[in-house]
């Protein structure tokens, strides 16, 4: 069940990128019943779940919440002929990832999608410090013949694997014993042996309970009818983000809900399932904990689907409340490097002129860099694991007569404001390296920090300078810079870990190359006021540029749309605002997949990716994990795709993160032809 514990996957898919909408939606679809929910099988899962539970994910009508999502574009997409190969070839993809996932409970995912009749919850319980059980408990009121056929095939599947039958735990709950993993190359010897693989499978009235672990599976059937007084519904963890992501929902429309305290999580997740690569490092869940984020307690969040005008609506609570005795407003509200989150509220958040109209999308942040500076201290010396680092590099960039000499403080962070952007686009025709990306850091004294950017850069024998459009551009010339260099001696980019000095200048040399992979044709740039890193210098040029045409980001109507509904659903002050057009931050990527070659993208999402989703080994290229051959093309299905938009608000012991999807009906034809029309072209080399 490892593959389905996490619910934060849910929901940054539904905030960012339409295209990851896709994927869950396509999930919905397999999982959702299509008949009327009758009086419930048992109480709400998370008055029936433990208060140990570090993670639930929750539809309590999923009849109503398919209902809803074919309401919406994503849903007429999926339904749409041209889509019904792909959407046959996902399908057998999700269920041989789920025949490996979930294979070892004896369960697909399409097995799923036969049998709630009522809510279908997931919990990740930690009955123990470093150990995870999943629980997964489905209402199976009026698929009773289904759900007997299912537990045949969960007895059939575990058997081929050659799992034993154990005796029935407390007399009614099937046990199997799956046989013992293969042990991993790199497993050191351990007098410990492997824990047992276990199968817990109990169908009682209406409920399907199905578990790793039998225990906390007879815990969860023994209080489906009274619920328990230690739920997670008891916890305050949950009590502080359940109901305040409900907050402004329309009561009667069909839910998604989910809940993670993310430190409790992720030590248990690594250590029930740690990485197959077990490669020597920082480990970077420890050292965010020491640093003091585990000040944020919980998180929990609300999707719905067909909201009114809105495709897709989503709310999220950050739980972080100020350590006891701490001001609130005050910068000290956390310890150490925990600091660094602040993200003072303004009255509005507005694209400046120089955002091209035609952009995919962009966002900006409030954000108090002076203190996040001061606070990256404890953090960079805890990942070299050497105390003082920071202070070093940041004397040595001042005072080493072959360096920038700036003194980082003086010369950079105070000439910075505290609004950071970032502009995303592309170019056609659409290959590996189309993708376009432009960070923006508001100076509030530009000239010094034009200046500082110039002493760092002409240090560098990589860079080169430009003079264009009445600036100066520093652009990478054979290898990529470390956005930019003046920033990445900082954070500890270059440095060894303190642990091993001998291999100083190699660790120096991998880690400069893993960064330069990210941003390979990056140039910056002081202008408009800001401190802009661009990707390419293509798109830091149409930035440039893009205040003499006077068509700019801020004069589009769909843009408008989405500031106005979203002002509407969150008024008041915020702290990050960020829009985009799913069609045009979809393309490049389904244009990737589409070919199979997502893989070897050059963008940052690309490589991101691979990152996650490959073996780890430099040099390797992973498999593309989902077959795109059979999309249509992008043209036939364009208009499923319209724009989105999100925000975030400082609370008093957190934050508030809302966001919204509206249909492409609501833009006009006009306006879209000349999106499309206006494209970029991919600049010839010299």
């Amino acid at each position: 069940m490892d593959g389905m514990t996490s619910p934060r996957a849910t929901q940054w898919a539904l905030t960012t990128r339409s295209w990851w909408l896709m994927c869950p939606a396509l999930l919905v679809s397999v999982l959702a019943g299509s008949l009327a929910v009758a009086e419930p099988a048992f109480k709400p899962s998370q008055t029936v779940f433990p208060s140990t539970t570090a993670a639930w994910l929750s539809i309590a009508d999923p009849a109503a919440f398919q209902k809803s999502f074919d309401q919406t574009q994503y849903g007429k997409l999926l339904q749409d002929p041209s889509m019904e190969a792909f959407v046959k070839s996902f399908r057998e993809q999700l269920s041989k990832a789920g025949k490996q996932r979930l294979g070892k409970l004896g369960l697909t995912l399409e097995d799923l999608g036969e049998v709630p009749g009522g809510e279908i919850a997931l919990a990740a319980i930690v009955p123990e410090p470093d150990r995870l059980a999943t629980v997964l408990l489905v209402d199976t009121t009026g698929h009773e013949a289904e759900t007997r056929t299912l537990l045949d095939q969960i007895d059939a599947r575990l058997l081929e694997q050659q799992a034993q039958r154990l005796a029935d735990y407390q007399e009614v709950i099937k046990v199997y014993r799956l046989p013992p993993e293969e042990p991993r190359a790199d497993d050191e010897e351990t007098e410990t042996p492997p824990a047992d693989r276990l199968v817990a499978v109990v169908h009682q009235g209406a409920a399907l309970v199905v578990g790793d672990d039998p225990v906390q599976v007879h815990h969860v059937l023994t209080v489906l009818k009274t619920g328990r007084q230690d739920s997670l519904a008891s916890k305050p963890e949950f009590q502080s983000v359940a109901d305040r992501s409900l907050e402004g929902m329309p009561k009667q429309a069909a839910k998604l809900r989910w809940y993670v305290d993310p430190f409790t999580f992720a030590v248990s997740y690594k250590a029930a399932y740690p990485p197959q690569d077990r490669r020597k490092g920082p480990d970077y869940v420890e050292i965010l904990g020491r640093q003091g984020f585990d000040a944020v307690k919980s998180i929990g969040g609300t999707v719905i689907f067909a909201d009114g005008p809105r495709d897709m609506r989503h709310q999220t609570i950050v739980y972080a409340p100020p350590l006891p005795g701490r001001d609130p407003a005050s910068p000290d509200r956390y310890d150490l490097a925990a600091r660094m989150l602040r993200f003072p509220d303004t009255d509005a958040i507005e694209p400046p002129a120089w955002v091209p109209a035609d952009a995919s999308s962009w966002s900006a942040l409030q954000w108090d860099l002076e203190t996040a500076f001061h606070s990256a201290e404890t953090l960079v010396d805890d990942i070299v694991g050497e105390e003082g680092v920071f202070d070093d590099v940041i004397a040595s960039l001042k005072e080493d007569p072959d360096g920038p000499q700036i003194d980082v403080e003086t010369d950079l962070i105070a000439g910075l404001g505290t609004r950071v952007a970032m502009l995303g686009d592309y170019v056609e025709p659409i290959g590996l390296d189309s993708e376009r990306l432009v960070i923006a850091i508001e100076a509030t004294d530009p000239e010094k920090v034009a200046e500082t950017v110039s002493k760092s850069m002409a240090t560098d024998p990589d860079m080169r300078r430009i003079e264009a459009h009445g600036v100066v551009i520093w652009e990478l010339i054979d290898r990529s810079m470390e956005i930019p260099k003046l920033e990445i001696e900082t954070p500890g980019g270059g440095i060894a870990h303190a642990d091993d000095d001998d291999d100083r200048n190699d660790r120096r040399r991998r880690l400069r190359e893993k960064e330069e992979k990210l941003l390979p044709h990056s140039a910056v740039t002081v202008s408009h006021g800001h401190l802009l890193i661009a990707s390419h210098r293509d798109i830091l040029e149409r930035v440039l540029t893009t205040v003499e045409s006077g068509d700019s980001l801020v004069s589009r109507s769909d843009y408008t749309l989405v500031v106005r509904e979203l002002k509407e659903l969150f008024p008041g002050k915020i702290a990050l605002q960020g829009f985009g057009r799913s069609d045009e931050s979809i393309r490049p990527t389904y244009a990737m997949l589409k070919r199979g070659s997502m893989p070897k993208s050059k963008s940052v999402m690309g490589q991101i990716l691979n990152n996650l989703l490959g073996d780890g080994k430099p040099g390797t290229v992973r498999d593309q994990k989902i077959d795109g051959s059979t999309l249509p093309d992008f043209e036939q299905i364009r208009h499923y795709f319209g724009t989105a938009g999100f925000m975030m608000q400082t609370l008093q012991d957190g934050w508030l993160i809302g966001g919204i999807a509206l249909p492409r009906e609501d833009l006009s034809s006009k306006q879209a032809d000349e999106e499309v029309a206006s494209r970029p072209q991919e600049p010839q080399a010299n």
